[in-house]
């Protein structure tokens, strides 16, 4: 079985505009509601392939059952602990350039991420348990230490997508998968300006050395890297006209994920997921996957000295 947590979650307002002027009333002229979080992204994208999963996480307010009745409508199973305020609502504006409102969300209690973490306990042996996306207040980072540990001792395979540091502390659980993207791998290793794609290859070889068992880095229109023990890839990206590149990164890992689960090489799998990030970038929202088989065609691997 399949679980995705999302402790941040959110509802994403896409909206389409000729321009975003200052003082002015701008009118849209398209506009979408999503349920949103990155776990979130990826437990709709792993339906959309046919993989059954549940979402765990903190919602809450009206906005939060917005979230839970969205995935029910998609027959995900959910199992969110619901908390005091309201879940955020974030606002990604396609104008004269791609805008993007990142709101904080509520305050997360200790009790609340007590009953998070009973809940990962009991997630059975075998699982893979996807956590992804940002922390919202209240939650620390040392909870995905916590996290990691627990699916270490319950032969749990644990994937992170998360830009904190302490993701280095839980290199010592040997954590299945991590999939930083550029910007996030550069903050787990304290840098401050862009890598060459040599730096990443470089870190990413040390995030495998200290105890990752795969890795994948996704760079946007340039593609991805991946890196394990034994070997490093790289995988271009299909060109089109991005729209929202809010949630391609979840939907390369959920694409990822739902081809090894279906026996893909490694190879074909990091095709299939570049291709499916590709086209969420060329979409409003998550991909509807109808433009994967062409899109496919255009995704080139390199493997590269390991």
């Amino acid at each position: 079985m399949i679980y995705t947590c999302t402790m941040n979650t959110a509802i994403d307002l896409y909206v389409a505009m000729e321009a975003l002027q200052p003082n002015a009333v701008n009118r849209t002229y398209d506009e979408d509601y999503q349920p949103n979080g990155k776990g979130v992204n990826v437990s709709v994208m792993l339906k959309k392939m046919g993989i059954p999963n549940t979402a765990l996480g903190f919602i809450g307010g009206f906005t939060g059952q917005f979230i839970k009745e969205e995935l029910e409508k998609l027959e995900i199973a959910t199992d969110f602990i619901e908390v005091e305020g309201n879940t955020r609502i974030n606002v990604f504006i396609n104008a004269n350039e791609e805008y993007k409102i990142v709101n904080r969300g509520p305050i997360i209690h200790q009790q609340a991420v007590n009953q998070l973490l009973a809940k990962i306990k009991k997630i059975p042996a075998k699982s893979t348990f996807i956590v992804s996306g940002s922390l919202p207040r209240g939650v620390e980072d040392r909870i995905l230490v916590s996290i990691a540990k627990i699916c270490n001792e319950n032969d749990v395979k644990l994937i992170l997508d998360s830009s904190s540091p302490v993701v280095l502390e839980t290199l010592a659980y040997e954590p299945y998968l991590l999939k930083p993207n550029e910007e996030e791998l550069a903050q787990l290793f304290g840098e401050k300006v862009s890598l060459s794609e040599k730096q990443m290859i470089a870190y990413g070889k040390e995030l495998i050395q200290r105890g990752a068992r795969q890795v994948i880095i996704s760079r946007g229109e340039a593609g991805a890297l991946y890196i394990d023990k034994q070997k490093v890839m790289k995988a271009s990206s299909p060109k089109g006209k991005v729209v929202n590149t809010a949630c391609a990164g979840d939907a390369l890992l959920a694409s990822y994920i739902a081809q090894t689960i279906s026996s893909a090489s490694i190879d074909e799998a990091l095709v299939y997921a570049v291709a499916t990030g590709a086209s969420t970038a060329f979409s409003k929202g998550l991909s509807d996957l109808i433009d994967i088989p062409d899109l496919v065609k255009n995704v080139d691997i390199q493997h590269l000295r390991r």
